[in-house]
């Protein structure tokens, strides 16, 4: 994996940049006006983070959205808003395409001394634990979000505006913090490499056996250094971490498959059935066997 902060460059003439992308998060267009882009590589399928704001909106596909301590399903048609420095990736279960928006309006900003933005500084200030829009809102932003990259100039800064005026409106029933706290990892840290690769680790490895031992070899860290970094990074302790993981991954299966609880619950890496059942009560506010009832429908083109 790569640095965990990512350098984004806005293009020249332009106060943000529009991505958009058609299979896969890592071949991404930016693009600079009508029929005008240059491809960039995409870093959306790690943990990273990066000072600018980011608007990212999926047309299509489905995976597990990671959000400071947040973890949970995405699918066509979520909108995130997510505020600077919050660490965030998505793990994709196939093909996606979608739209994102990233700039960078610090406080020392020209924008800031225009009264009409008070309200738009509430929702940036909002957006530091990350911000998942439904309903309406989400519908009508998706629309102005997929003519932004036709149009150029004033217009492109207008429909930036508008849906910036979209989303300080929307309906308490239509967006919900994701995060339970926001994030303020410095820049320049020398343990995001580190916690990056940890991280990376456990996605890819959570469903075996995982030791906290062989995870901090890989950091190269201190065992207390490491609790303390990946606390600070990841919002969560290192078995709170993988055990999310693993109730994530457990809970899409119940939801999709017919295998038994106990089946599902060791495919997802649990070793004790008696445990996954009280972390699943804790988390869920259910039973394994009462979830899969309440989830378990139809999949979208089945």
């Amino acid at each position: 994996m790569k640095g965990s902060r990512e350098k984004i460059q806005i293009p020249d003439g332009h106060s943000f940049r529009v991505l958009r992308w058609n299979r896969s998060l890592r071949d991404v267009a930016c693009i600079l006006g009508p029929g005008r882009s240059v491809k960039i590589a995409g870093e959306g399928t790690h943990w990273h983070f990066h000072p600018e704001m980011e608007l990212t909106l999926f047309i299509s596909g489905e995976g597990t959205r990671f959000v400071g301590d947040h973890m949970g399903p995405f699918e066509a048609g979520d909108l995130l808003l997510l505020g600077g420095r919050l660490p965030h990736h998505w793990h994709t279960g196939g093909p996606t395409s979608g739209i994102s928006l990233q700039w960078h309006f610090p406080q020392s900003h020209p924008v800031w001394a225009l009264p009409e933005t008070k309200e738009m500084m509430e929702l940036f200030k909002r957006a530091e634990r990350g911000i998942l829009f439904t309903g309406g809102t989400s519908q009508a932003a998706a629309g102005m979000l997929q003519e932004i990259g036709s149009v150029s100039g004033t217009m492109r800064l207008s429909h930036l505006l508008h849906v910036f005026a979209l989303l300080t409106e929307a309906p308490k029933s239509e967006f919900r913090l994701l995060s339970q706290r926001s994030f303020a990892i410095t820049a320049d840290s020398h343990y995001q490499q580190a916690i990056a690769r940890s991280i990376r680790h456990l996605i890819a490895n959570f469903r075996e056996s995982v030791r906290l031992e062989d995870v901090v070899k890989l950091t190269a860290l201190s065992r207390p250094t490491f609790a303390r970094q990946f606390k600070q990074h990841a919002g969560l302790t290192f078995s709170a971490f993988l055990n999310r993981l693993r109730l994530q991954a457990a809970c899409q299966a119940l939801a999709e498959s017919n295998q038994s609880v106990m089946e599902i619950a060791l495919a997802c890496g649990f070793t004790q059935i008696s445990f996954f059942n009280r972390l699943f009560r804790r988390m869920q506010g259910c039973s394994p066997s009462v979830f899969r009832q309440r989830q378990q429908v139809p999949r979208k083109g089945a």
